[in-house]
């Protein structure tokens, strides 16, 4: 998914100086941005208040949405580099392609990761025949320096494995969570998973003590370490933890993200990470003249033009010790 905003700036996100070392419970509330003709979405990162959690680094919410007489999601052919995008349905179908030659329908809990490396663009909309709700949310996750400019590329992952306890159905979408491993590559320590709770759960999920983490409320009611987090909204929690308290109070879907402290500054600008404003004026000047991030066919529509990229300069401030 791309972000659409004509009036993008440029972020500095990462470095552990931003990172809160011991738990927390810092709620997070969206901001609304329009994606398309009839798609809104929940922006949860970046937030004012909180760039990444790991190198989760971009978080959409989106639906539950009636879009029986409506085209639905449809995102016109943009360019990436420096991540990888993670698709996840709840509701709904959304179809993938990009620029090489992938083309995949993805269904609710599939995973779709399109690692962008050096360079790709990609597209996704809803079938031309399509369910009537679209219910999911896209994540960003950053590619470390030794990874970043590495050959694109795309997977999709239909079986995912599973972790179970009285009242939870956990879905692991990326790294290891109680013993179970996704196969989705990631390229940092890292966690993602979609935990389906059952009216009247209690129960105690184990953490990584040196990870720092966040829930994200998909749907239903659910207290997070004693904080009710409703859809939509997310809920920081810190690092330090061994375990997480989540009780439901009605049927919930969350999705929990978690990840060791990324390390390096970046800058994020639109669709891209690089480490310099350099770095993402050349990545914009190759988009607009059409060299460098391919071309994705099939799609019935113009590629986006990018924003134009303000002129002040942005530079990382180093790692924070």
């Amino acid at each position: 998914m791309s972000n659409l905003e004509r009036e993008a700036v440029p972020s500095v996100c990462g470095g552990r100086g931003f990172v809160v070392a011991e738990p927390v419970r810092e709620l997070l509330s969206p901001r609304h941005v329009r994606l398309g003709e009839s798609t809104e979405v929940r922006r949860l990162l970046p937030n004012l208040g909180r760039r990444m959690i790991g190198a989760w680094c971009f978080v959409d919410h989106y639906g539950p949405d009636d879009i029986a007489d409506e085209p639905g999601m449809q995102v016109p052919p943009h360019p990436h580099m420096g991540l990888q995008t993670v698709s996840w349905l709840h509701e709904g179908e959304v179809l993938h392609r990009d620029s090489t030659g992938s083309l995949q329908l993805i269904r609710p809990r599939e995973l779709g990761l399109m690692t962008s490396g050096r360079a790709i663009s990609h597209s996704e909309e809803s079938p031309r025949e399509h369910a009537r709700f679209l219910h999911g949310a896209q994540l960003w996750v950053a590619l470390p320096d030794s990874h970043r400019h590495s050959d694109p590329h795309f997977e999709h992952h239909a079986d995912l494995p599973v972790v179970t306890a009285p009242g939870l159905r956990a879905t692991l979408i990326l790294g290891s969570l109680d013993g179970a491993t996704s196969p989705g590559t990631t390229y940092t320590p890292i966690v993602g998973a979609d935990l389906a709770l059952t009216q009247g759960a209690d129960l105690r999920l184990p953490l990584e003590a040196d990870f720092e983490y966040a829930v994200l409320a998909m749907s239903g009611e659910a207290h997070v370490d004693g904080v009710p987090v409703l859809p939509g909204s997310m809920l920081y929690l810190g690092c330090g933890r061994a375990e997480l308290p989540l009780r439901a109070e009605s049927d919930a879907g969350l999705m929990l993200l978690g990840g060791e402290p990324f390390e390096e500054e970046l800058i994020m600008f639109w669709n891209w990470i690089g480490r310099s404003q350099e770095e993402i004026a050349q990545a914009r000047r190759d988009w607009m003249e059409g060299t460098r991030f391919g071309e994705v066919k099939g799609y019935d529509g113009d590629p986006l033009p990018a924003p134009e990229l303000p002129p002040t300069r942005l530079k990382p401030r180093g790692r924070v010790r």
